[in-house]
C-alpha cells in the first residue's frame, strides 16, 4: 500500500501583521484522431469564408495551488517522471513565476484558450500568502489570467463570508488593508454549485459560467466534495449545506443545455489515486480507468454524458485518464498534482454544427512546470512586494535541524515531530498528559535542511514552520478511556476512512502494528498497542493532546470528539516553535524522528 497522503485540512492560520513591520506530456487520455476538418487555431475566418465546422479549444487547467507562490521546497517541489527504460527521475517544479511563463507559452498561437482550476487555490498556504488572508494568491491568479475555478474545501477555511470577500474584494474585516489600495478581489468567478445557504437553499456563489468566443460556447460547472464538512472546521462551514456532486452537476448540465450550451466541463474538487506516482504514466493501460481508483471513479461513471470532460483535484495526484460515461463513451478525467508543479493541456474539439464537443477528438496531457524557463517578471515583482511585508515575521529563526525532515509516508518524521511537540506542550499544561496524536492532513510540508534564503543551512524560520502548520488550531487536552483510545486508532482505517485511511501521527512512546493485509478496524492489531512499553488498559484514563480540529471529531475520527475534562491551550505552531527552541541549537540541531512508531505489515 502506498504512503497515505491527506491533502485536506481546515481553517487557515493568519497572523496580524504589525504596523511597523517545458513540460513533458503524459500519454493522451484519448487516442482517437481529430476530425479531419478540425483546426488548431481560429478557422476559416479570413477572405469572407465561413468558419470551419470544427474548432479546437485549448483548456489549460491546474488544481490545489494552496497559495504556493514561491517554488515549493523538498518533495513538495518535485515531480516524478517515468523514463523510456522504465526508470524514474525527479524534476524540480512549481512556483508561479514559472507557471505564468509556461501558461503564456502554451497559449501562444491558440486564439481559443481557456484556463480553469479545480479548487483549493487558497488555504493551507505558505506565509507569503497565508499571512495576508491569501490576497497575494488571488492577485497572482488574476495575473495568470485564470478564467474560472471551482471552490475546494480549503476555500472554506475561514468561512463563506471570507470566501465572498476573496471573490468580490474589500479589506479584511479585522486585519484591515495591507497596502494603500483596497483589495480588488478575483477577476475570475468561483463556482460553488453544490454549496448552498441553509436558509435560502441557493448556491452561495455562481453554480456555472459560460465561456464564449465567435459563436463557440463552453459551459463550466464547479463543485467541491460533498464531504467538505468532514475536513473543515465546523465554524468554516457554519450555515452551509453541501450537496451530492453527481446530482448537482447533472442538474446544472440540464440547465446549460436548455440555454443552448452543449459543450460542458465539470470542475470537481474531488479526485482519485493513480496507479503510479509518475505524472506521465499511461493511465489507460491496460484498460480504460484501470490506472486510477478512488471517489472520482464512481463520480465520473455517473455524471451525465452531456458533460464532456472532468477537471478534478483534492488528492494532489497527477493523472490524465479515460473513464467511460454512463452511455459507455470515453471521457477524459484529469488532475495536475498540486502546488503549481503541473498544468494540464486538454484539446476540446468544438463542433459548430452541433454546438457540442466531438468527444472522439478530446486529448489531454500533463506538463511539468519546470524551473528552467524564464521567470515571469510580473510574478517576481508580486512575490518581492509581499515578501517585503512578511519578512519581519517570517525570517525569525525558531529552531535548527540536522537533516531534512520529510512529511511523506504513512508515518512521517514531520508528523512525529509535531506530535512530540504537542505532547511536550501538553505536559506543560498538565503533567498527566500521556500522548499526542496529529492528523496527517495538518502536516502540510516537511522541513528542508538547505537554506531557502539567507538564514543558513539547517535553520528553521518562522515562515518555514508556518508552511508546515498554516492553520490557527489550538492544542487541546482531553481524557479518554483505554477502550476509547483503541477505538480512535481503529477509526483511522474504518467507517468513513475505510477506503482512504487517515493514519494519525503518534507521539514518542505510543507504538502499534498496522496490518494492511486485513480490512477495516482489524488492520489495527489491538494486542500490539503499547504506551511506553505497557499495554493499554481499557478501563484506565489517558490524557491525550490533539489539535482543535481533531478534538472536534474531525477526519471521521468521531471518538476524539467525545473526550472529557477539556483544556484548550495555545496555537499549535507556537507549540512547535517552543519545542524546537527548547530542543535544538545551532551547535546541537534536532535530528529527524525515525518514524518507526507504527509497524506496517503489507
Amino acid at each position: 500500500m502506498p504512503a497515505i497522503s491527506q491533502p485536506h485540512h481546515r481553517r487557515r492560520r493568519t497572523v496580524r501583521l504589525l504596523a511597523a513591520a517545458a513540460g513533458l506530456a503524459t500519454v493522451g487520455a484519448l487516442a482517437a484522431a481529430l476530425p479531419s476538418t478540425a483546426a488548431a487555431g481560429e478557422s476559416g475566418t479570413s477572405g469572407g469564408k465561413a468558419p470551419s465546422r470544427y474548432q479546437d479549444v485549448q483548456l489549460l487547467s491546474f488544481n490545489d495551488l494552496h497559495g504556493n507562490l514561491e517554488p515549493p521546497s523538498g518533495s513538495s517541489g518535485r515531480v516524478t517522471e517515468l523514463q523510456a527504460d522504465g526508470t524514474t527521475k525527479t524534476i524540480d517544479a512549481g512556483g508561479v513565476e514559472y507557471l505564468a511563463t509556461h501558461l503564456r507559452e502554451a497559449r501562444a498561437g491558440n486564439k481559443y484558450s481557456i484556463t480553469a482550476a479545480g479548487g483549493d487555490m487558497v488555504g493551507a498556504s505558505p506565509l507569503i500568502s497565508g499571512l495576508f488572508h491569501d490576497e497575494p494568491t488571488i492577485e497572482a491568479l488574476n495575473g495568470l489570467d485564470l478564467d474560472v475555478t471551482s471552490v475546494g474545501n480549503h476555500e472554506f477555511d475561514e468561512g463563506a463570508k471570507e470566501l465572498a470577500r476573496l471573490q468580490k474584494g474589500g479589506c479584511h474585516p479585522t486585519a484591515g488593508c495591507y497596502t494603500d489600495e483596497e483589495f480588488a478581489g478575483a477577476n475570475f468567478p468561483y463556482l460553488a454549485a453544490n454549496v448552498l445557504n441553509e436558509k435560502t437553499g441557493k448556491p452561495i456563489l455562481k453554480p456555472y459560467w459560460v465561456w464564449k468566443k465567435n459563436g463557440v460556447k463552453v459551459g463550466f460547472i464547479g463543485v467541491t466534495l460533498e464531504d467538505t464538512p468532514g475536513v473543515v472546521s465546523a465554524e468554516g462551514v457554519k450555515g452551509l449545506k453541501f450537496k451530492d456532486e453527481v446530482e448537482t452537476i447533472n442538474k446544472y448540465a440540464k440547465e446549460l443545455q436548455r440555454q443552448g450550451v452543449k459543450s460542458i466541463v465539470a470542475l470537481i474538487h474531488e479526485g482519485g489515486a493513480p496507479a503510479s506516482a509518475s505524472y506521465n504514466y499511461d493511465c489507460d493501460a491496460p484498460g480504460a480507468g484501470d490506472g486510477v481508483s478512488g471517489p472520482i471513479v464512481d463520480i465520473a461513471k455517473n455524471i451525465t454524458p452531456q458533460v464532456d470532460a472532468l477537471v478534478t483535484g483534492h488528492t494532489h495526484a497527477a493523472y490524465a485518464c479515460t473513464i467511460n460515461d454512463p452511455a459507455g463513451n470515453p471521457r477524459t478525467v484529469t488532475s495536475a498534482a498540486s502546488f503549481g508543479r503541473l498544468y494540464t493541456d486538454t484539446t476540446l474539439t468544438y463542433d459548430r454544427w452541433t454546438g457540442d464537443i466531438a468527444r472522439t477528438a478530446v486529448k489531454s496531457a500533463n506538463h511539468v512546470v519546470t524551473r528552467t524557463v524564464a521567470k515571469a517578471t510580473d510574478m517576481t515583482e508580486l512575490i518581492s512586494r509581499w515578501n517585503t511585508l512578511a519578512a519581519p515575521i517570517g525570517n525569525r529563526a525558531i529552531g535548527y535541524i540536522s537533516a531534512d525532515i520529510p512529511s511523506t509516508g504513512t508515518e512521517s518524521p514531520m508528523g512525529d515531530l509535531i506530535a512530540d511537540a504537542q505532547l511536550a506542550y501538553g505536559k506543560q499544561l498538565d503533567p498527566e498528559t500521556d500522548l499526542a496524536l496529529m492528523n496527517p492532513g495538518g502536516v502540510r510540508a516537511g522541513l528542508t535542511y538547505a537554506a531557502k534564503g539567507a538564514e543558513g543551512d539547517g535553520v528553521v524560520t518562522y515562515a518555514e514552520g508556518f508552511t508546515v502548520q498554516p492553520f490557527s488550531n489550538t492544542v487541546n487536552l482531553q481524557d479518554f478511556t483505554g477502550a476509547q483510545l483503541v477505538q480512535v486508532l481503529q477509526e483511522q482505517v474504518s467507517g468513513s476512512n475505510l477506503a482512504s485511511p487517515k493514519i494519525l501521527q503518534p507521539s514518542s512512546g505510543l507504538t502499534y502494528t498496522l496490518d494492511l493485509t486485513k480490512t477495516g478496524a482489524e488492520r489495527i492489531v489491538v494486542d500490539s498497542i503499547r504506551l511506553n512499553g505497557a499495554a493499554i488498559d481499557p478501563a484506565a484514563t489517558y490524557r491525550v493532546a490533539t489539535n482543535s480540529f481533531l478534538a472536534g471529531g474531525g477526519d471521521g475520527i468521531t471518538t476524539l470528539g467525545l473526550g472529557t475534562n477539556d483544556l484548550v491551550g495555545a496555537d499549535d505552531l507556537a507549540a512547535l516553535e517552543q519545542y524546537l527552541l527548547a530542543n535544538s541549537s545551532a551547535t546541537s540541531p534536532i535530528a529527524p524522528p525515525a518514524a518507526n512508531r507504527i509497524t506496517i505489515v503489507k
